[in-house]
Order: structure tokens, then C-alpha cells, then sequence
């Protein structure tokens, strides 16, 4: 059963960064599924996408960075059936992978406390970032980028979903406010949008279509194709 979000749903005198900590973990899947927009598409299609691309292979790995709980890992594992399929899922946060340990049980998982800008990479067929670059300061993000291309097979495949912003006043506004409207449709009070808001402010930096497509194809991906759009919210594919 997974726990209700309620962590700002209390008035604050002050509004700390926000982090994956303890509390958000405890309450993450709600959390995660209430505040963006098509995670209950994009989640499950990441893990067919990377399946199918996996089944191709014998003995293949893959790498789940910033997994969070295991949501994409698991969606692949589901989709791969009994094949030997390995998946190395990293995080930073010790709360989330903690949580993710006693949640997954599956022998093709291992699950790392790490930071994904400094883990060592081998050699792989599948990597999936999934909302997680926009989390990293952004002078970070190409390295990581060169990193995963260097590790990926002449024809693998990496999955990259994000929230993203629009060049156009127009677009943004409207998109912004749509998706603040799926908030509260799904139960999120003015106070917990306005304190998650305020936490978010300094540590979620979004970028536009545009810049993840030129990041990527700096880092060495010729070929970029977006896959899903959900109002602000997208996921890529990329390929060497």
C-alpha cells in the first residue's frame, strides 16, 4: 500500500531545498504519480521499449541512473519474461535505495548508492535517466551525457524523460498552468503546490526540446526521436 503525500501539506515558517529524503521516499510513487503528467504511461513503455531492445541480445545489462525506487527497472524486468537480463540501478539518495531493496525483490536488480555523474559504467545495451537529469546542475549534464554514450554499444539505446519548458511565453504559460490544474485535480492543495513550488526552485532546472536535443547530439547521439509528450512533460529516445 503506498502511503499518501502529504509532505507539504503542513504551513512552513521556511522552505528548505527540496531533497529525496526519508519522508519524500516513504511517499514517492504517490507523490511522483499525482505531480506529473503521463508517469503512468512513460514508466511502463520505458520498460517495453528497453526490453524489446534488450531481447535482441544474449545476457544483456543495462543501467537504470537516478532510479528512484526501481519503478524502470522493474517495468523492464516485467517486459523481459525469464531472459538473463541484468539491470544496475543507481541513486544518490540512501533513503530511496534503501526503500527500493526491501520494495524489489528480483536477483537481476542490483541497486547502488551512488552518485550516477561518477559511477563507472560498463559496457551496456540499455540506459534510462527517467526524470532525472533535469535534478542535476547543469554544467553536469553533458559529462554525464559522454559517459553513458561511452558505455553504450554502437547501437544501444538511451531513454530520457524530463519536464520541459517552451521558448514561446505563450506555450509555457499555458502548459504551466495545465499541468498546476492536474495538481489540484489530483488532490494537491494551493499550499502544497506553492511550498513544493518554492522547494523545487533552486534544485529542478528545466531545460527546453530544443537543448536536450543539441545536448544530446553534442554527447554523440546522431539519432533523437521524441516518443511521448504529456503537456510540459516528455520522454526521448537516442541513439549513437
Amino acid at each position: 500500500m503506498t502511503a499518501e503525500d502529504r509532505v507539504y501539506r503542513t504551513a512552513r515558517d521556511h522552505i528548505v531545498d527540496f531533497a529525496f529524503d526519508e519522508a519524500v521516499a516513504t511517499v514517492f510513487p504517490d507523490m511522483i504519480r499525482r505531480s506529473v503528467p503521463g508517469y503512468e504511461t512513460v514508466i511502463p513503455i520505458t520498460g517495453l521499449l528497453a526490453a524489446r531492445e534488450l531481447s535482441r541480445h544474449e545476457a544483456p545489462r543495462a543501467y537504470d541512473l537516478g532510479c528512484s525506487l526501481g519503478a524502470t527497472a522493474l517495468a523492464l524486468l516485467r517486459q523481459a519474461g525469464d531472459s538473463a537480463v541484468t539491470v544496475t540501478a543507481v541513486d544518490s539518495s540512501a533513503a530511496m535505495i534503501e526503500r527500493a531493496r526491501m520494495l524489489v525483490q528480483d536477483s537481476r536488480i542490483q541497486f547502488v548508492c551512488a552518485d550516477i555523474r561518477r559511477v563507472p559504467l560498463k559496457p551496456c545495451r540499455v540506459v534510462t535517466l527517467s526524470y532525472v537529469l533535469q535534478f542535476l546542475p547543469p554544467h553536469d549534464r553533458p559529462g554525464l551525457l559522454e559517459r553513458i554514450r561511452t558505455a553504450l554499444a554502437p547501437d544501444g539505446l538511451l531513454i530520457l524523460s524530463e519536464k520541459i519548458r517552451f521558448h514561446d511565453p505563450a506555450t509555457q504559460r499555458d502548459m504551466e498552468a495545465a499541468h498546476l490544474d492536474y495538481k489540484r485535480a489530483n488532490g494537491y492543495s494551493e499550499l502544497e503546490i506553492s511550498q513544493k513550488r518554492t522547494a523545487l526552485e533552486n534544485v529542478m532546472i528545466i531545460d527546453t526540446e530544443a537543448e536536450h536535443r543539441e545536448r544530446l547530439h553534442r554527447a554523440g547521439f546522431r539519432h533523437v526521436r521524441k516518443w511521448y509528450q504529456c503537456l510540459n512533460w516528455a520522454s526521448f529516445e537516442a541513439r549513437p
